[in-house]
């Protein structure tokens, strides 16, 4: 089916930014500060925080329907969150080999299959050029997990109903998580 012809409003950028600077960088994250002349015509600066990383997140799903959920302490939340296992994905790796990848860090469990669920999610476009992909996870066989140092995990095994139920009632509050849960919901 074809789609419609986009409007000017799609196509033309109404920003125009003046010049560009710097504020911080570490391995993660670049921040910078840009002059910018906004649709209306005004003066201002626009913050972007830059992810030199693509999120990624996968759902492992047994034969059963069950999942496993990963449970951590967040930093910036100040708060002990469940989610779907998740990670950085660095420039030249395939998501999908770092779906595999995070898997197996974080829960132990081997995958024969990963297909894509969700593909260049925006995570928060107002602010940040973040995207994500997410990955179903089948086949899945269980190893020894083996996360990153600054990750003090607790993995559990629970239905897949039960995990969407946590999204819908919000014990789950990762956005990553609540948008694959419900996507898998909605998939039926």
């Amino acid at each position: 089916m074809a789609q419609p012809p986009l409007s000017p409003l799609e196509t033309t950028n109404p920003w125009t930014t003046l010049s560009s600077r710097e504020g911080y960088s570490n391995p993660w994250i670049r921040v910078r500060e840009d002059q910018v002349i906004n649709p209306g015509g005004g003066r201002g600066i626009y913050g972007v925080v830059e992810y030199k990383n693509r999120a990624v997140g996968v759902v492992p799903i047994d034969e059963e329907g069950h999942t496993w959920l990963v449970g951590q302490w967040r930093y910036c939340h100040e708060q002990y969150e469940w989610e779907i296992p998740e990670g950085g994905c660095p420039p030249g790796e395939d998501p999908a080999e770092c779906a595999r990848r995070e898997l197996l860090e974080e829960t132990g469990l081997r995958a024969t299959t990963i297909e894509p669920l969700l593909l260049g999610i925006q995570l928060s476009n107002s602010t940040t050029n973040e995207v994500c992909d997410v990955f179903v996870a089948k086949g899945l066989r269980q190893g020894e997990a083996a996360p990153e140092e600054t990750e003090q995990l607790d993995v559990k095994k629970l239905p897949l109903t039960e995990a969407i139920q946590m999204a819908l009632d919000g014990r789950i509050r990762d956005s990553v998580s609540v948008l694959a849960l419900l996507r898998l919901a909605l998939q039926g």
